[in-house]
């Protein structure tokens, strides 16, 4: 892969969530709408750029405007129209009223479905439309692993598997049940995708490493008792969403140098 691809990586993780859409498509019968995928990036492109004018930032920063729409078709459906829109407009949006100290405390594609699935009807989260293919895992694993080590993240991505994978085994353990329960939970290709492409979002998470690592594991405790003791389904987006509440004072408690894209100046205006 070529050392400029690399320098930013939004750009391959861009290529990645792109390929991983079209991947959906024609390997898991996903039935997209493609003009309410051309509205979600519509939306987000749009907002992007009208914000940033408004709030006078010298960059409009693009790129993560184009992540946004990637993660929100790969994890949220809907056919209706004005829902696909609030989405992508709330997930944008989120980056620059919910900040501070140059960073935005939400992951904008995961505050947009959160609050797409508290404010409509028409949207929802297809949790099993990866299935459990092990290919898809060590996929999501390896390429997601390129991402996250290259923005100094992958801490976040282990520590969460890791812990939601002991608790998970223990609950098994405890019920009798055998290991081929918990190996079909933990190869949920969903659950893969969520722990390197949303979870570490470097511009929304604690910027010390201990910090991250206490964080990333409530995340974990967190989901693991939304689903088995509250049975909500999409407990992984609500214990993220959770969490980002807390982020700011994270970082106030573990103070460590914030995490600034290629070609960002400490100091300007955040990078949004």
């Amino acid at each position: 892969m070529p050392s400029f691809f690399l320098r930013d990586a939004r750009l391959p993780q861009i290529l990645f969530l792109s390929l991983f859409l079209v991947l959906g498509v024609a390997t898991r019968d996903w039935s997209l709408h493609w003009e309410l995928v051309t509205l979600n990036f519509l939306v987000c492109l749009g907002t992007q750029a009208a914000l940033s004018y408004l709030t006078r930032r010298p960059r409009w920063n693009l790129l993560s405007a184009m992540v946004t729409p990637l993660s929100l078709s790969l994890m949220l459906r809907s056919h209706t129209a004005w829902a696909v829109a609030l989405a992508a407009f709330l997930a944008i949006a989120s980056k620059f009223v919910f900040s501070s100290n140059g960073k935005h405390w939400f992951n904008p594609a995961n505050f947009g479905i959160v609050l797409s699935l508290l404010l409509t009807q028409e949207t929802w989260i297809s949790n099993g439309q990866w299935g459990t293919a092990a290919g898809l895992v060590l996929c999501f694993a390896a390429l997601g692993g390129l991402i996250t080590r290259r923005v100094g993240r992958l801490d976040t991505s282990v520590v969460f598997l890791l812990t939601y994978g002991g608790l998970e085994l223990m609950r098994v353990l405890w019920l009798g049940w055998t290991l081929d329960v918990w190996l079909h939970r933990m190869s949920s290709g969903s659950l893969w995708l969520f722990a390197f492409f949303m979870l570490t979002d470097p511009r929304s998470i604690p910027n010390a490493l201990w910090a991250r690592m206490l964080w990333a594991g409530a995340i974990a405790l967190s989901t693991f008792a939304l689903q088995n003791f509250w049975f909500v389904p999409d407990a992984l987006f609500y214990a993220l969403f959770g969490m980002s509440l807390v982020t700011a004072l994270v970082d106030r408690q573990w103070q460590a140098p914030r995490f600034e894209w290629q070609g960002s100046v400490r100091g300007a205006h955040p990078v949004y």
